[in-house]
């Protein structure tokens, strides 16, 4: 049986195919430490899995829901959106909640590419916006962010490009891999450029809370709301990665326009599961402060492992991990990177698969105790 041709362009994720392997290397008896995948090993606050008990409980909570979602869950996100990035959203217009933020992604792409139709993506970059662009028939175009232009996009070099056949502009601040914070006035420019191209933008905006004390959202952005959806999500910021409860957040009419095609695609999440993240939604900033506290300790130690490493980075990144620049001793990130996987049984993320422009830096996750780091920077300081 052939594979349909969208898929063909199209490989499987890395992170899915490294799994597999540091299995393999585990099963030989490595203990392969893994500080690659920004997975939270933190678990929600205490009352976010209450709430979720209560509700299962239910015998009325099991049936198929709302392809909208709860309008419980609605009205969080709203709230939520106010009191955070002083954004006005309307609960039953201006929102949709997701199974997580990875298949809004999907929906937009599917939603508005023809064949043949462009979308703009970040180099270094999100993979998942590349792989959906080409799986909706679409095609990417780089545009490349530099360490030294603080991984914002150059608007006069976008302006160069043959931008006839772009309908989506991609963007995420704080950027991942980068950790580049949000900057409003790059917000005023890409909704500027957007008005200019008739493009829309769509901004992921999962990393906001990480170690960021600005949290910012686009749609906070006078005319925004006319050239964008912005993705939220509750993985990273509320430690709900495998719960999949995400938001997506703009008009009305591109609301409606993503529903037509989600709502042919899955049913609403479980009751309990987003009743419980509304919970989420209203807790206040001292838990977040503490999760960002442990965060903080576990990022000095990933200063001590790069430092050993000699890899230079910024420390005034932000989000759930840390871009540093490898040393010129090595080809390229894949190098360091198996280097540090075969001789010291530890996992770090070559830069590369985010993108051409990332190939001479490394990535490495926040999502460990600090005895894992401790034991990942003796490894590599002894091998």
């Amino acid at each position: 049986m052939e594979i349909a041709k969208r898929i063909q362009g199209v490989t499987e994720y890395y992170f899915s195919q490294k799994l597999r392997e540091i299995d393999y290397l585990n099963g030989q008896g490595k203990n392969i430490i893994n500080l690659g995948i920004g997975s939270p090993d933190l678990p929600p606050h205490p009352d976010v899995i209450k709430t979720l008990y209560e509700e299962a409980l239910k015998p009325n909570a099991h049936g198929y829901q709302n392809y909208k979602g709860s309008p419980v869950l609605r009205k969080a996100f709203a709230d939520w959106y106010q009191r955070w990035y002083h954004v006005v959203l309307n609960p039953d217009s201006e929102i949709l909640p997701l199974i997580g933020s990875k298949e809004g992604i999907m929906h937009i792409c599917m939603t508005y590419l023809n064949e043949g139709d462009a979308a703009l993506v970040p180099n270094p970059g999100y993979p998942t916006y590349r792989s959906n662009v080409t799986i909706a028939g679409g095609v990417c175009l780089d545009y490349d962010l530099k360490e030294e232009n603080n991984y914002q996009p150059d608007f006069e070099a976008i302006e160069e490009m043959d931008l006839s056949r772009v309908k989506l502009f991609f963007v995420n601040y704080p950027q991942m891999p980068t950790g580049q914070k949000p900057d409003s006035d790059v917000f005023k420019k890409l909704v500027s450029f957007a008005k200019k191209h008739n493009i829309l933008i769509v901004h992921d905006n999962p990393y906001s809370f990480i170690l960021n004390e600005e949290p910012i959202s686009l749609l906070s952005t006078e005319g925004a709301k006319d050239v964008a959806l912005e993705l939220n999500s509750l993985s990273k910021s509320h430690n709900m990665a495998g719960w999949r409860v995400g938001v997506l957040c703009g008009a009305e009419e591109r609301i409606t326009e993503v529903l037509r095609f989600k709502s042919n695609m899955d049913s609403g999440m479980f009751l309990g599961v987003q009743l419980a993240a509304a919970k989420a939604l209203s807790l206040d900033k001292d838990w977040r402060d503490e999760v960002n506290n442990t965060y903080r300790k576990r990022r000095e130690k990933v200063f001590e492992l790069l430092d050993l490493l000699e890899c230079k980075y910024s420390t005034d990144q932000v989000g759930m991990f840390v871009w540093a620049k490898i040393p010129d001793r090595y080809k390229d990130c894949y190098e360091i990177a198996d280097e540090v996987l075969y001789n010291s049984n530890v996992f770090i993320t070559p830069g590369g698969i985010f993108g051409s422009a990332g190939n001479r830096y490394i990535r490495i996750s926040l999502c460990g105790s600090i005895e894992r780091f401790d034991e990942a920077i003796r490894r590599i300081g002894s091998s």
